[in-house]
């Protein structure tokens, strides 16, 4: 594990699915599959867990900026992988999903999602744990699990009623359907949308501002919001997410609807 870095110093950490790095109070979390638009496999979750207590332990670190390599934040859970693998159930993908996303979101720094492309999915979840999120304007989202018969795990439904409210929760996992960020923006899922040719240097502006500001203060805020959300809707609920996954994968009409929908996609 590196030394504890002066704000002018650097550190990194190695992972396959990652790009994890520290350049003083500004960590970087990259997804780094662009070939396969950044897929969320078991590992790729367990590597982010990683990350987050990783960062927690850089006492330098203040912000995280979240993104996705390529042309796409991430297209959702690898399913293939989850499905080939002779390493780990669906429930403990369903586990690992969930802790992913819970390491990321009690992480001590502040969390900065910088979204362009798709966000599908588990991706989405990624997003929803961070603490801003800023996106492109030609950034799409779904949420395509109803469709693949299996339900929105993770801790994505708290998630997401803490964010936008219950009914387009209900609405958006149900339907299925693609929304744009100027719908996010509007529903209070994003904090910004600005052109794609300024996504990058917004983001930047906006940690270097926040990275200037008494960490002590940076971490006491987001400590506090987040112990009132948490007691307005609790993330804790999503405990028996892993199991519903798991007997959707077990389910007959729920494996007619996944293939069904894979069908339609050419996979």
């Amino acid at each position: 594990m590196p030394e504890k870095a002066n704000p002018s110093q650097t550190a990194e950490l190695n992972f396959e699915t990652l790009t994890v790095h520290v350049e003083g109070r500004i960590g970087r979390l990259t997804l780094n599959r662009p070939e396969k638009l950044n897929p969320l496999s078991w590992q790729c979750l367990h590597e982010i867990e990683q990350a987050a207590r990783w960062f927690d332990d850089q006492r330098e670190v203040t912000i995280v900026i979240v993104s996705g390599s390529g042309r796409a934040f991430s297209a959702g859970a690898d399913l293939d992988s989850f499905s080939k693998s002779d390493e780990i159930t669906t429930r403990e993908v369903g586990e690992h999903g969930r802790r992913m996303a819970d390491a990321l979101e009690s992480m001590k720094a502040l969390a900065i999602a910088k979204l362009h492309g798709w966000c599908v999915g588990g991706g989405l979840v990624v997003a929803a744990a961070c603490d801003i999120r800023v996106a492109a304007d030609t950034a799409r989202f779904s949420i395509p699990e109803v469709d693949l018969g299996i339900p929105l795990a993770w801790g994505g439904i708290p998630r997401l009623v803490r964010e936008v409210g219950p009914a387009l929760t209900k609405e958006l996992v149900l339907t299925c359907r693609p929304f744009d960020a100027a719908e996010a923006k509007s529903a209070g899922f994003l904090n910004r949308v600005v052109s794609e040719d300024e996504l990058d240097a917004t983001v930047e502006s906006l940690a270097a501002e926040l990275a200037t500001k008494a960490p002590l203060t940076i971490q006491a805020t987001k400590r506090h919001v987040n112990a009132v959300t948490e007691q307005m809707v609790g993330t804790m609920r999503s405990w028996s997410d892993a199991d519903g996954l798991a007997n959707a994968f077990n389910d007959p009409e729920c494996g007619d609807a996944r293939r069904a929908y894979l069908a339609t996609k050419g996979r």
